[in-house]
């Protein structure tokens, strides 16, 4: 066994990203093998709740573990972006909104084919307040934030962004929440109130204040509020570090903010794109201090950032109504960048073996794929951008990266596109869905099958093969605008009024 706090990769002048992880590993063991701190979690039959000895010995054990655990998940998000899938811990939790690999893929996972409010639902738990946001599960633990009005009704305030319609105005002071929920049961562990505020604005009439998503590397949730703050807390809901200089943020209509964040080694990334000035930011995730912050000439978008890993090294790829940019996550250098998008971006882009996928539909509808490979500089017109379509084209959910095919919304309508993700071609091209109305949510891929839930309540269950086929049209009496998770054989979605879990259960 290695010397705790040793060199464990062999050196040369760019470590890749799976040689840092492995050394996070040393690093953690060195930090584990010296404490002496008493697990604070002992129950009186001598054995912590996770299985370890209680006392020293197990509670050094069991945070090695923990750490090993997210090494491990990092290895398998390195892993996929560059040679393809991967297996390792991320696979088997759900880190990201878009899933381990940021593509909406669950790779392990089997979800149930049908349900419905009396079938397979193993439980349901009332959440306070309001959210859009993603739930992010990591564990026995699911994570998730909601804003929660309070005190007396004040005079409705208004947005003033130019052009502002269909908006709701703020009539109460917010308390904006972090929730860790028990997967086991749908019990709150904790609930945790990191900020509370009169909120400048409100949003569009089918939004929320807690719209963004967060981020966990398996040891800490990174929770951003957008114009509330980001805030980074332990699993036991113990804020760590917070950051809430960030201003207001100015959206677009005033519509509200919904971009989540994204993780990169040690950093922690996030873009803020409004009407004002514009600009994509590192945080060093373990203090929050500042790494670097890129200025760009942007305007309000609501897409979130990702990060690949491209011939050893990593990629941050953000869409933008100006350009579809790769910065360099270490420094914020731009590598390369391309326009063709339109304004009002909501769609995340995917990535997976050395190609991105960004799209949009406002003013006019666009879908680029972009070749990393040799992408340097303006790479608009170029042989660099493998094809592109202005047809059907995603506005508000984001495309679905499932083994060699793209699947992707026309704005956020009934009608789901599935390509060849290498060529553009339509295999078979548009279907209607049947059933469905109005879609937010992204579409998931799992078990061979594509889930899409709509606003109302009615999820498709597709076969994913060349001509999909429709498996099922489960209903719920609730409206979803979150996209699902997916661990395991469970399916969580979380919904106006209930976070769910969905489950084949035995017959009885």
């Amino acid at each position: 066994m290695l010397a705790a706090g040793s060199m464990i990769c062999t050196p040369f002048r760019e470590k890749t990203e799976t040689c840092r992880t492995l050394d996070l590993i040393s690093r953690a063991a060195s930090r584990i093998v010296c404490t002496n701190k008493l697990g604070k979690h002992t129950s009186q039959t001598g054995r912590r709740p996770d299985g370890f000895a209680s006392g020293r010995e197990g509670e050094a054990m069991a945070r090695l573990f923990a750490a090993v655990t997210a090494a491990c998940g990092l290895l398998a998000t390195v892993a996929f972006a560059t040679d393809g899938p991967g297996r390792g811990v991320a696979d088997t939790n759900w880190p990201h909104w878009r899933g381990p690999f940021g593509t909406g893929e669950a790779p392990d996972a089997d979800p149930p084919v049908e349900w419905s409010d009396e079938r397979n639902i193993r439980w349901k738990a009332r959440l306070s307040g309001k959210g859009h946001s993603t739930p992010i599960v990591w564990g026995d633990r699911i994570f998730v934030t909601t804003a929660v009005p309070y005190g007396e009704s004040l005079p409705p305030r208004y947005s003033t962004a130019p052009g502002t319609h269909d908006g709701v105005p703020v009539t109460q002071r917010h308390e904006f929440v972090v929730l860790a929920v028990d997967r086991r049961d749908g019990s709150v562990l904790w609930q945790r109130t990191v900020h509370r505020k009169l909120p400048h604005e409100g949003a569009h009439y089918t939004a929320s204040l807690a719209s963004n998503s967060a981020v966990t590397d398996g040891e800490h949730v990174y929770a951003f509020f957008g114009s509330h703050g980001l805030y980074c807390l332990d699993f036991d809901g113990e804020l760590v570090w917070k950051k809430d200089d960030f201003g207001e943020m100015q959206t677009k209509h005033g519509h509200g903010e919904s971009a989540s964040p994204v993780l990169a080694g040690d950093s922690l990334i996030i873009n803020w794109d409004h009407d004002g000035p514009c600009y994509v930011l590192a945080l060093d995730k373990r203090t929050g201090r500042q790494r670097w912050k890129v200025d760009r000439p942007e305007e309000t978008s609501w897409s979130s950032p990702i990060v690949v890993e491209h011939e050893g090294r990593p990629q941050l790829i953000v869409s933008g109504t100006n350009r579809l940019r790769g910065y360099d996550p270490t420094t914020g250098r731009v590598i390369w960048q391309c326009a063709g998008l339109s304004s009002n971006i909501v769609a995340s882009p995917v990535a997976a073996r050395g190609m991105v996928f960004a799209g949009s539909s406002y003013e006019k509808r666009a879908l680029l794929a972009v070749r990393l490979s040799g992408a340097a500089g303006d790479i608009t017109g170029t042989d660099r951008v493998v094809w592109s379509r202005s047809r059907g084209t995603p506005y508000v959910p984001s495309p679905l990266l499932y083994g060699d095919s793209l699947y992707f919304l026309t704005h956020y309508q009934g009608i789901l596109s599935r390509v060849h993700a290498a060529t553009g071609e339509d295999r078979p091209g548009a279907i209607r869905l049947a059933g469905l109305g109005n879609i937010y949510a992204s579409p998931v891929g799992a078990g061979g099958r594509v889930y899409i839930t709509d606003l109302d309540g009615a999820t498709i269950v597709l076969s994913h093969e060349d001509t999909p086929r429709v498996l099922a049209v489960n209903r719920l009496n609730d409206g979803f605008a979150a996209s699902a998770a997916v661990v395991g054989r469970e399916l969580f979605l979380r919904g106006q009024r209930y976070l769910y879990c969905i489950v084949a259960e035995p017959d009885r």
